[in-house]
């Protein structure tokens, strides 16, 4: 049976709040879908989101990446369908199941600009995870790094975040241009973020992206991280939270 699994990967330049935005969607989707199976997938090197989540990782995708790795350059070659068996129920091992949502970490990989070894595993441990959860939310690192290693191809929501700065939404649409040739989403938009008053919005051009919702900056987000609060408790009257939940209903999801 085809596997009907929302995947919504959320990308955008550093900075912006993609982070606090991936963590207040697993949270709008726990509370609306209780009865459905959410994972949380940190794809961020920067492993912002368990923070956000008030998750403590103990295993990362890329500790196991590495496991594997070292069973085959001593010499011992296995099948690669072996390999990806073995890596199957050791992704399990990291996944950390909490209130009402699942969480893995991608961790950082072992050598600082290399991701593409990481990235086409992270391609296929999306692949495996998607088939048992009804919707999965990726948290993605800054930039169009994973897109581009096509890491994302199987997104079928995407969320480009950017703030009013002129950067920020050119970094949207380059991820876009790129998204539009090597990604199969089936729907796409952008969620401006930190808006320092709702007078900047005129002057925000996305060249044509969808604006899902504009979220002007968030005091009770600040104070949760200075305070190191998890968002998932969030009051559902803050700017973020109710940014979010109209950037869900615009793309169908809630």
């Amino acid at each position: 049976m085809e596997n009907k699994a929302k995947i919504i990967a959320v990308a955008g330049k550093g900075g912006v709040g993609k982070t606090s935005i991936s963590a207040t969607i697993v949270k709008t989707l726990v509370e609306k879908y209780p009865d459905k199976k959410i994972l949380a997938i940190d794809a961020d090197p920067a492993v912002g989101l368990s923070t956000a989540l008030g998750i403590d990782v103990k295993l990362t995708i890329d500790d196991i990446r590495k496991e594997i790795v070292e069973t085959v350059e001593d010499g011992q070659t296995k099948a690669a369908i072996e390999l990806l068996g073995d890596a199957r129920y050791k992704i399990f091992d990291a996944l950390v199941e909490t209130d009402g949502f699942a969480f893995i970490a991608v961790g950082r990989p072992e050598s600082a600009g290399c991701y593409c070894k990481i990235n086409s595993y992270l391609k296929e441990v999306i692949s495996i995870l998607s088939s048992d959860f009804d919707f999965v939310v990726i948290d993605g690192e800054a930039g169009i790094e994973q897109i581009n290693r096509r890491v994302m191809e199987k997104v079928t929501h995407l969320i480009l975040v950017s703030d009013a700065s002129k950067k920020g939404t050119q970094v949207i649409n380059t991820i876009k241009s790129v998204a539009d040739e090597l990604v199969m989403y089936e729907k796409i938009g952008c969620v401006i973020n930190r808006l320092p008053s709702k007078d900047v919005i005129n002057y925000i051009d996305t060249n044509g992206i969808e604006v899902l919702s504009y979220i002007e900056n968030d005091s009770n987000l600040a104070i949760y991280d200075i305070e190191g609060k998890r968002i998932l408790d969030l009051p559902g009257d803050s700017n973020v939270v109710k940014g979010v939940e109209q950037a869900l209903e615009k793309l169908e999801i809630i």
